[in-house]
């Protein structure tokens, strides 16, 4: 198994191969927000409906899943988030999806992202376990037991579960990165945060990410599928500055809020390969 921090203190989650959402249960309705913050309520509409059984004023984070012959499937939650409304709605009566959720940011009348991890998933439990049953909103599961985690991560590979996230107990919830919450996947993969692009907007040839150690390289030329979701992202980036990568290439500057992963074998290159949005 890869390594994962040990010690006390630690908690570890199943970590599913979804679309990062956050949903937001209003006083009216429930919006649903991609990474990118688009709001994309309408192609997870199952979701939103379910989420209607929340309390206003709940704010939970976590992946839309999507369940194909008994195993999730990335690619299925990738088809229907890229497609129009219409193809998104017949997707979703096909196989209907799930919001897994791994975090609550507010309560009723309350922000509790400062709150330690264990508390903030103790409120989330409690707040699930209101929802009528079956619900399409469920709690991802969770251990501070490394052994269980071990048999989690070596049985589960096959099924469409990306790997593992271990958090500390302590915690508090943060958007970006933190050494309190670490991934182990079974795929060498690291996310980087997307700056710019080469190409036209409407269709990019490749992207300019930054690595986790701080570099800023160019990926290979992008597919026609990874091209056009990027694309449906920098429709509202304003083209307005240029950068240059660590090697002096020049790309178009984006808004920031978009993350791919890249393969971790390509990382020591000037030219990384970039897999998928996250």
């Amino acid at each position: 198994m890869a390594t994962l921090p040990a010690g006390r203190g630690w908690w570890y989650e199943i970590k599913l191969d979804g679309h990062r959402t956050v949903l937001w249960r209003t006083a009216e309705t429930v919006r649903l927000q991609a990474r990118s913050g688009r709001d994309v309520t309408a192609w997870w509409m199952d979701i939103a409906l379910a989420g209607m059984d929340l309390p206003a004023g709940v704010v939970l984070d976590g992946e839309a899943v999507v369940v194909v012959d008994g195993r999730i499937s990335f690619e299925a939650a990738q088809s229907r988030a890229a497609s129009t409304l219409e193809r998104a709605r017949r997707l979703g009566q096909m196989h209907p999806a799930l919001f897994i959720v791994w975090d609550v940011l507010a309560l009723p009348g309350r922000d509790v992202r400062g709150r330690p991890y264990t508390e903030r998933r103790a409120a989330m439990l409690d707040v699930l376990a209101g929802l009528p049953s079956p619900s399409r909103i469920q709690a991802v599961s969770a251990t501070d037991d490394r052994e269980v985690v071990q048999a989690w991560y070596e049985s589960l590979q096959g099924t469409g579960v990306e790997g593992v996230v271990a958090k500390l107990a302590t915690s508090t919830y943060r958007a970006g990165r933190s050494g309190a919450w670490r991934k182990v996947r079974h795929a060498e993969t690291v996310d980087a945060d997307v700056v710019g692009y080469v190409g036209p907007p409407s269709r990019p040839r490749a992207l300019a990410v930054r690595l986790p150690d701080g570099r800023i390289a160019l990926s290979q030329r992008l597919g026609a599928v990874l091209a056009a979701q990027v694309a449906e992202y920098l429709a509202e980036s304003p083209a307005v500055r240029r950068g240059r990568t660590a090697a002096g290439e020049v790309y178009v500057r984006a808004e920031p809020g978009l993350m791919v992963e890249v393969l971790a074998g390509t990382t020591r290159h000037a030219v990384v390969t970039a897999t998928r949005l996250r």
